[in-house]
């Protein structure tokens, strides 16, 4: 195990706590970025030792769920912190991780695997089965709450409402889960490569991946640390540049997903687009799947206001990126050109977040 892999985590984490326990000056704010960048690799490399121990994609589920956890935990505080005025944060935060990961994301995996392999495949069963189940998480948590009408005032679930929408939610995303891991694991296993290196280096010991997966909670850690120690000097910036407060929530989420975003260009280049889909997709269904279940239990029992429909521009954003999505994960193989169209629509997200 490299050395660096081990001193990161251990620095980036006290960093992190100091971080959140003094605002940071310009300086610390410098330093918390560099170790941002730091933890971010040693993350993307100790997942990297546990995928190759445990094998897909129980390694893509585990980086996923990682993240999506913590993310969880940070939504949470920064909820609990601010009251009723962070009562749009988890539909911003969610919204820009779908369309980071789906368009982005996917975006900049297809292209980089296209420059380098020209095409590339994939199972269809896997990928097309992943975003039936994220179109349907998407419409139950940010579509629907614009139509219904128990509840007065637009983009709110009733209690009732929202209790089944977390249910179902869970349920789904468990459901994923199972059939990832259990049922029809094979739908997600990518081909071996002959250039992935990978494929014939033998697996770490189990206390080798022991180690790498304590130290990759501990630099998943930092960097949601970091990130949410950043957010005040990001909300300056955005505030004294004029920008909308939706800004925040996107650069806190490129923030988070970068990790996973780094090991999905990663596999890409690899020639295991199987592997980039499963991060990406299943990122983006854990961070629905877990998301609205923990903030609609804290909506209701604190009693607090949670607005979870989108606007009518990023309904139109969303449909377009899932009617995109299915034309390009229906084939079974991609090329540079269905990237470029992934990254013009993510190119657009935020393009009209700053200037709605």
């Amino acid at each position: 195990m490299p050395l660096w892999s081990l001193f990161v985590p251990a620095l980036a984490l006290p960093l992190a706590g100091l971080a959140l326990a003094m605002p940071p000056g310009p300086a610390l704010a410098g330093l918390a970025a560099l170790a941002l960048c730091t933890a971010v690799l040693a993350s993307v490399h100790h997942a990297e030792v546990v995928a190759h121990r445990v094998g897909e994609p129980f390694g893509t589920l585990i980086l996923a769920v990682s993240v999506t956890v913590i993310e969880v935990a940070l939504i949470v505080s920064i909820m609990l912190a601010g009251g009723s005025d962070k009562s749009a944060l988890p539909r911003d935060t969610i919204f820009a991780a779908v369309m980071i990961i789906c368009n982005g994301v996917v975006g900049v995996c297809v292209i980089a695997g296209g420059l380098k392999h020209h095409e590339q495949s994939f199972r269809l069963e896997g990928a097309t089965s992943a975003m039936a189940a994220l179109i349907v998480l998407a419409t139950l948590s940010l579509v629907l709450p614009v139509f219904t009408t128990t509840e007065p005032g637009p983009d709110f679930y009733s209690n009732s409402q929202l209790a089944f929408a977390a249910a179902a939610s869970l349920a789904l995303w468990a459901v994923f889960v199972f059939v990832q891991t259990v049922r029809h694991r094979d739908y997600f296993l990518p081909p071996a490569s002959p250039g992935d290196e990978s494929v014939h280096a033998p697996p770490p010991s189990a206390r080798l991946a022991w180690a790498s997966f304590g130290l990759l909670l501990v630099s998943l850690a930092a960097v949601i640390g970091l990130a949410k120690a950043l957010s005040p000097s990001i909300e300056r910036v955005v505030a004294s540049a004029g920008l909308p407060a939706t800004v925040i929530g996107i650069v806190i989420a490129l923030l988070v997903l970068a990790p996973e975003s780094w090991a999905a260009v990663r596999a890409a280049r690899a020639d295991r687009l199987q592997t980039s889909l499963n991060l990406a997709l299943g990122s983006a269904l854990a961070s629905i799947g877990l998301t609205i279940p923990t903030v609609a239990i804290l909506s209701l029992v604190l009693e607090r206001p949670l607005r979870l429909g989108l606007s009518p521009k990023d309904l139109v954003l969303l449909a377009l990126t899932f009617a995109v999505g299915a034309i390009t994960l229906g084939t079974g193989r991609t090329n540079v050109l269905q990237g470029a169209v992934h990254l013009m629509i993510f190119a657009a997200f935020v393009f009209l977040a700053i200037v709605p």
